[in-house]
């Protein structure tokens, strides 16, 4: 129940048709007796600037959570950036803190991370390739070249973008070999969807799966639908896989302690979930 005292926090991106944290926060703040709410706020990119500063002056909000297509807006309109949002080059959590300043940081990358390592995928030393260079793919990014991944392939259809990615990374892990150029899954350890490509129908795949090999992990962030159709590809060939909605999940109790909420496990959070499709 909504009352005078609950704590707002606020889901900010474009469009919200496809989101699913509401879906997993507020049952668990409802099961744990927490007066807080995720409220899905559909912000086009155009008015994504004054909407978030006429945001944070209301009295009864914590935080946001961002997603598409502002995370990497965001590094430029809050305070203070962690380390961790300063390396992806995007924010994908904004706390109010009590002095009236925003605090930008980023569990994008460790969510996925956390996933695919759960599942018993060994980075250290690993060739990978990310599509994607934009705030979620930089996080995955930053957080496999902080995992030890030995040699990565970074991708996206705005080249800049990518080579931007790539500069950052070689900054700070200097040993990691960062190549840029090519989407071609041939001979990767572990290949990361980290477009929107499936959020819509008619899409088409982000990689030729017939260059994906069985031994091939693959991962997808797009959360419209559990098994997107490269994943239903990538199956079909006997790859391992990771679903989008497994990095929400790692990444939840790491958000949940980000806004003075305590923690959970994936597990609990998913035995209370309302995941729909």
């Amino acid at each position: 129940m909504i009352d005078g005292k609950t704590l707002l926090i606020a889901h900010l991106g474009f469009p919200t048709e496809s989101f699913k944290a509401p879906m997993i926060y507020n049952p668990w703040f409802e099961q744990q007796g927490i007066n807080a709410v995720v409220v899905p706020m559909g912000v086009k990119p155009e008015n994504y600037t004054s909407t978030l500063a006429s945001l944070f002056k209301m009295s009864n909000i914590r935080g946001a959570l961002v997603t598409m297509p502002h995370k990497v807006t965001t590094v430029g309109l809050v305070d203070e950036v962690s380390p961790a949002g300063r390396i992806a080059g995007a924010c994908n959590a904004i706390l109010l803190r009590p002095d009236g300043t925003l605090l930008g940081d980023q569990f994008d990358g460790a969510g996925f991370v956390r996933g695919v390592q759960r599942k018993g995928l060994q980075l250290d030393g690993t060739r990978v390739l990310v599509s994607g260079s934009g705030g979620v793919g930089s996080a995955i990014a930053a957080s496999l070249a902080a995992a030890g991944v030995g040699e990565m392939q970074l991708f996206d259809t705005n080249a800049a973008s990518a080579q931007a990615l790539a500069g950052r990374l070689q900054e700070h892990y200097p040993k990691l070999q960062v190549r840029i150029g090519s989407n071609d899954p041939a001979g990767y350890d572990l290949v990361v969807n980290a477009t929107p490509l499936g959020m819509q129908d008619g899409d088409p795949l982000p990689f030729d799966v017939s260059r994906i090999a069985p031994q091939t992990f693959v991962g997808d962030v797009v959360m419209k639908q559990e098994i997107t159709p490269l994943l239903a590809a990538a199956q079909a060939k006997g790859c391992r896989i990771q679903v989008g909605t497994d990095m929400l999940f790692e990444m939840i109790p790491a958000y949940l302690e980000f806004f003075g909420f305590g923690t959970a496990s994936p597990e609990q959070l998913r035995a209370v979930a309302k995941i729909k499709y």
